[in-house]
Parts: structure tokens; C-alpha cells; sequence
């Protein structure tokens, strides 16, 4: 008995909607503790070629945590992040958003990279996020 098998248009997404992938910066005062506190988020969509990151550092947050974290050297290195900063520029969004959640030994981490559907505007949904994840 021979069957027919077809291929559904069942899992596209709509037109009107975004994929995208975030990860959330952290602060990671003794990389040997692991013990980290949110402090971040960056958020990219390769099809419309956009990215963002937004930082909120929590003074009492971070001081419970490490009651002598220098926060103002904290605030200078999570520029970084904001300004983009990678050692090419002119690169594609996606391959920024690489290279700045490429997983690092250091302070300032980020989570793995997530992938996610926004079904409103990428403004939205990343306000969403960060208000969800790190506020």
C-alpha cells in the first residue's frame, strides 16, 4: 500500500510577527562562587537587522551580594554593551550579537542565547523581557 506523504505550511509564522534571540547580562562579582545578579538584557532580530541592549544596575542588589563591589567600574564596563563595542565594526547585527554573548570568563556574562517569537513590535517585546528578567 503506498502512502502520500505532504508537508503542511503548518509552523511558518505569520508575517506580521519577529524571530529573535536575547540573553541576559550578569554580573558576576567571584566567577568562582557562580553567584550572579541580572543586570541586563540584549536582544537581536537577524530578519529586520536590529539590536539592543539596555542596562540597570542595582546598587542594593549587588551590595548584598558583594558588599565591596566597585559599582563605578562596574558601570564603566558594562558600556560596552551599549556602545557595541566589537573589533570589527560594520558587522551584521547577528554576528555582534555573537560575539557579545560569546560565553566569557570574566564579571560580565551573559546568559545562553534564547530564541523567541514576538508577536508585537521588537520594542515591546524587549521591554517585556527586561522588565521580566532583570528589573
Amino acid at each position: 500500500m503506498n502512502k502520500e506523504y505532504r508537508s503542511e505550511n503548518k509552523g511558518s509564522i505569520a508575517p506580521d510577527t519577529s524571530l529573535y534571540e536575547y540573553a541576559v547580562i550578569r554580573y558576576v562579582p567571584k566567577i568562582e562562587r557562580g553567584e550572579f545578579i541580572n543586570i541586563g538584557l540584549i536582544m537581536m532580530c537577524k530578519r529586520q537587522r536590529w539590536l539592543r541592549s539596555d542596562i540597570r544596575i542595582n546598587d542594593m542588589k549587588i551590595k548584598a551580594i558583594c558588599p565591596h563591589a566597585n559599582i563605578d567600574m562596574l558601570q564603566q564596563q558594562v558600556k560596552l554593551f551599549l556602545r557595541r563595542d566589537v573589533p570589527e565594526k560594520g558587522l551584521p547585527v547577528e554576528e555582534t550579537y555573537r560575539w557579545l554573548t560569546a560565553a566569557k570568563s570574566a564579571i560580565l556574562q551573559t546568559s545562553p542565547s534564547h530564541p523567541g517569537i514576538s508577536i508585537t513590535d521588537l520594542e515591546t517585546t524587549f521591554s517585556n523581557l527586561f522588565h521580566e528578567l532583570v528589573e
